[in-house]
């Protein structure tokens, strides 16, 4: 597998944390969009990794192991996607659990957030779209918005609470960007810098991020995701070139009727630039 156009997704969510799919219905849907290396990346979690891989062989579709680690990094969170890891590497489990333990404190902050302006019962309405309690997030708050008729949409949700200066919004520390990395590389795997368009650094802070990722051992950098523009792949294609990074492909695909883009249906990787694949080719869990 090292052709740049080689129809890979390796960033998506099922039940274990913000997707509304289970791993299952999940790789169906990759496999039927024609993808053919797939990865489940859910947030700071990786229960789900053996139901994922077992579906993906019964799909014929080969698999890598996946998560996305919350990191802060200049006060703001940033996601970093682990590839091709030991899923029962003691270090990683360890820092995931850590890394997921302040989300039920923040959650109940953000409902007293949102009763203060007349929302009340956010925390219980949040819970009902939640398959892992342990990994409640804004998404599910967004989602309660909307089933309760707050919001036309998440979209509107976010707008108008949960995001800095909103009702609703409450900071977390997550982990340290170096101790993401080096839990995933220890355990064998590939770091990778999920959607970096999303993030709301200067250029300076934006160079900084890079070359701090690279420094403790990050190797990849993913350059077509749900959340890029066209403009946005030819950049990061660029930085990627400059910091000697592999480039990474991928929806960020959460539900079917909220995700920007569906499964496997991203355009390719531009030419020129080495496949984060490519460097998992041993680590990959093979079709059946």
């Amino acid at each position: 597998m090292t052709t740049t156009y080689l129809n890979a997704d390796l960033h998506c969510h099922c039940l274990a944390s913000d997707g509304t799919l289970s791993p299952e219905d999940l790789a169906a849907r990759a496999r039927a969009n024609g993808v053919d290396l797939w990865a489940l990346t859910d947030h700071d979690e990786i229960s789900a990794q053996r139901r994922a891989a077992a579906a993906a062989r019964e799909q014929g579709m080969a698999y890598l192991t996946g998560t996305e680690i919350s990191v802060t990094f200049a006060d703001t969170t940033v996601h970093i996607v682990g590839l091709g890891f030991d899923p029962d590497d003691a270090r990683l489990v360890q820092g995931l659990a850590d890394t997921r333990c302040g989300r039920g404190e923040r959650a109940r902050d953000m409902a007293e957030q949102l009763a203060r302006v007349g929302i009340g019962g956010a925390y219980e309405g949040a819970l009902q779209f939640v398959g892992n309690p342990a990994l409640i997030s804004r998404t599910h708050f967004a989602r309660f918005l909307v089933d309760s008729g707050v919001c036309r949409d998440t979209a509107e949700v976010f707008r108008r609470y949960l995001t800095e200066g909103r009702p609703g919004y409450v900071p977390h520390r997550w982990a340290g960007l170096g101790d993401a990395v080096r839990w995933i590389t220890q355990a064998g795997g590939v770091a990778v810098l999920a959607h970096p368009a999303r993030y709301k650094l200067g250029a300076t802070e934006e160079f900084a991020l890079f070359s701090e990722f690279k420094a403790h051992g990050g190797q990849g950098v993913e350059v077509v995701t749900g959340s890029h523009s066209v403009a946005e792949y030819a950049i990061y294609a660029a930085m990627a070139q400059e910091f000697d990074l592999a480039a990474s492909r991928g929806s960020d695909f959460h539900s079917p009727d909220e995700s920007h883009i569906d499964l496997g249906r991203l355009p390719p990787l531009p030419g020129a630039l080495t496949p984060v694949w490519e460097l998992l080719a041993e680590r990959i869990h093979p079709a059946a």
